[in-house]
Formats: C-alpha cells, sequence, structure tokens
C-alpha cells in the first residue's frame, strides 16, 4: 500500500499509521475494488498554527506529529473520498469505520463532524491527551 504524496512525519505518527492501516483500513475495505492500493495524503509536516490561523497554537503538523488523509483509493480505481464518502451509503460505512479505528493509534482524530476545517479529510496526530484520545 502507497501513500499518493511521501509524507513526512515523525516515527511516533509513521507507527501509528501503520497500526491504522493494518488494523484498520485493510480489513474494512477487505476485497471492495481489489483491495487498498493507496491513501491520498493531503497534509502532513508543515510549520504553521493550527488551521493556519494568524497567531493561534502551533499545529501538530509543524511538529511532525501529523497527516491528513483525504481518501482510500482502491486497486480497481474507486476513491473513497472523506468528502463525498462520509454521507454517502456505499461508502459511509467503511469510512466510518476507519475513522473510529484510528482512535487509539492517534492522540486525536478529527473527520467530518468534528468542525468545518475537516470536512473533506481525517486529521490524525499522534498528541497526548490526559483523558485518552480525542476522537471527533
Amino acid at each position: 500500500m502507497k501513500l499518493t504524496t511521501a509524507a513526512k512525519v515523525n516515527c511516533a505518527t509513521a507507527a501509528a499509521l501503520r497500526e491504522w492501516v493494518t488494523k484498520s483500513v485493510k480489513p474494512a475495505v477487505g476485497k471492495r475494488g481489489g483491495g487498498v492500493a493507496s491513501l491520498k495524503v493531503v497534509a502532513h509536516y508543515s510549520c504553521r498554527t493550527r488551521n493556519n490561523r494568524a497567531g493561534g497554537k502551533i499545529s501538530e503538523h509543524g511538529k511532525g506529529n501529523a497527516i491528513d488523509i483525504a481518501a482510500i483509493n482502491l486497486r480497481n480505481g474507486e476513491s473513497l473520498t472523506v468528502l463525498r464518502g462520509w454521507r454517502d451509503r456505499s461508502q459511509s460505512k467503511i469510512l466510518r469505520r476507519v475513522h473510529r479505528g484510528a482512535c487509539g493509534p492517534f492522540g486525536t482524530v478529527l473527520g467530518p463532524d468534528s468542525d468545518r476545517y475537516h470536512q473533506d479529510h481525517f486529521h490524525f496526530d499522534v498528541a497526548s491527551h490526559r483523558s485518552g484520545s480525542y476522537c471527533r
């Protein structure tokens, strides 16, 4: 399985991504479309503030702790996109399952139901939270 864009992340983020793909993405997709071919990466390391807001706290992306995924691409060319698939009957079950499956490997999991900034992608990072994973 490949990433559509080479992603710069730290070792903890790479390990969490591998665990998520192995334990959640591949089982959720199964044999649909011939299986998983790649993940569409839309953000990784970038020295910036949260949501690119002036004066904001440094983003987990700025620490190499985060990766954003917009789609799961299948071997037959089909794409399960967060933007369209989250509310589409034919894709939502898989996308919601992989979203839930990211809670644990990652400390923060954000998707379309979290806020307006995450309507078209999943944000995953390895930040630690006192109460465990923060998943929305």
